[in-house]
């Protein structure tokens, strides 16, 4: 009986998966964001044309490859992050797997310019569905460019699955506001069509979010720190008079890595328990560090899934930490029986200005003369000495006999 178990050819297995890696053009820009961030970059671009349908490109200033690594990044299982498995334990970048490229490359056009800082030339190279049509040396500028182009066109299955162009580029902004979130001190811009829909300078956590956000943002987010041996929190929540019916705003970051997690999003809400009415949720953002070697990041294909060592003892810490920062901003609610309303300033005093007091002084005043002293005192009447105070007490002698003398009549 012959063999029916064969290897398959590498082409077909970087598309099996690219079906995990790659389910949208919004898997590609974090994919390649993340990439540009692990690269070292200090400013990055994103542009996309039809919702990153047609394309999608990252260009940014890191560290860039050589000949060499540029042609190896397209295969399989190749990385610079990990050398062992033991480095999955005590991860500090954003990708490790070795299949975004391979599997991007699969199913799309795709052309790579990438140049190190210490080289004079760089390098070009064309990929399509996984074959490389061209290799070539180019004067580029240092750092990588990146341009996927015709995303699926060899998999029109995929393609027909893709949402209208309005879904999947909302898809993309989020997938760019939750790197820009995580990297406050690099520079992000995002092109669609032509129109530039995000400039974010390098920022302040606090300035980075109100940057994205806009609106009342600034005035909505209370602080929230905290420092414990298992974990670091840092982040802010929103008052809950700004609690909104959607999820948008809620964000999770581990270590600068953006996850979702429905037990500690439960901790936050159990944090707003009795403040917040019902079906409301509040705005947060929460970056979360803890030693690398108590989570374990490797769980599922798009990394936005954790482990955690000790689940409990995090979702108490959490808890406590927010309800720490709702009270101590006074956006607790508080129960003050001894509070007296004859305090309170009136309603109508509010828009009033305080009187400036004004002072008369008398120049001419002088208290050591006597025509002065006569002169302002004319008006006070001196009180006449007492000579015979004795005279005060006439009489009480005979009074007290009389009063006690005529006890008697009384008995």
């Amino acid at each position: 009986m012959s063999s029916i178990i064969q290897l398959l050819p590498d082409h077909v297995a970087n598309q099996i998966a690219a079906g995990e890696v790659v389910q949208r053009p919004a898997s590609v820009v974090k994919e390649l964001l993340e990439n540009a961030v692990d690269a070292g970059a200090t400013d990055i671009k994103l542009i996309i044309k039809d919702a990153g349908k047609a394309l999608v490109q990252v260009v940014d200033n890191g560290l860039g490859m050589s000949v060499t690594d540029a042609r190896l990044s397209f295969e399989r299982h190749a990385t610079s992050k990990i050398r062992k498995a033991e480095d999955l334990f005590s991860l500090h970048t954003k990708g490790f797997r070795g299949e975004a490229l391979a599997s991007i490359a699969a199913i799309a056009h795709v052309e790579m310019k990438t140049k190190q800082d210490q080289e004079e030339l760089g390098t070009q190279i064309v990929v399509e569905g996984s074959k490389f049509m061209s290799q070539e040396v180019a004067v580029l500028p240092k750092g990588t460019s990146f341009a996927v182009k015709n995303l699926f066109f060899n998999i029109p299955a995929r393609r027909n699955f893709l949402k209208s162009d309005t879904v999947e580029y909302r898809h993309v902004v989020d997938e760019f506001q939750r790197v820009a979130l995580a990297h406050p001190n690099i520079y992000f811009t995002f092109y669609h069509n032509g129109s530039e829909m995000f400039n974010l300078p390098a920022s302040s956590l606090r300035q980075r979010i109100v940057n994205i956000f806009s609106g009342k943002t600034n005035q909505k987010l209370v602080p929230v720190q905290e420092e414990t041996e298992m974990v670091t929190i840092q982040g802010f929540v929103s008052k809950p008079e700004f609690a909104k019916k959607n999820r948008g705003e809620q964000f999770f970051f581990v270590n600068d890595r953006y996850i979702k997690s429905g037990y500690l999003h439960h901790a936050v809400m159990a944090a707003y328990d009795g403040i917040l009415k019902d079906g409301a949720q509040p705005s947060y953002f929460l970056y979360l560090t803890v030693p690398p070697n108590t989570i374990d990041i490797n769980i599922h294909p798009t990394k936005t899934e954790v482990k955690f060592d000790d689940e409990h003892a995090l979702y108490a810490i959490l808890r406590a930490s927010i309800k720490h920062s709702l009270g101590q901003f006074n956006v607790a609610p508080i129960l003050d029986f001894d509070r007296d309303s004859n305090l309170d300033t009136p309603y109508h005093y509010k828009d009033l200005q305080g009187a400036t007091p004004t002072i008369q002084v008398d120049g001419s005043f002088n208290p050591f003369s006597d025509d002065k002293v006569n002169k302002h005192y004319s008006g006070y009447k001196k009180p006449e000495p007492t000579a015979n105070w004795e005279s005060l007490y006439v009489g009480l002698k005979q009074d007290s006999e009389f009063s006690i003398a005529n006890t008697d009549f009384f008995v």
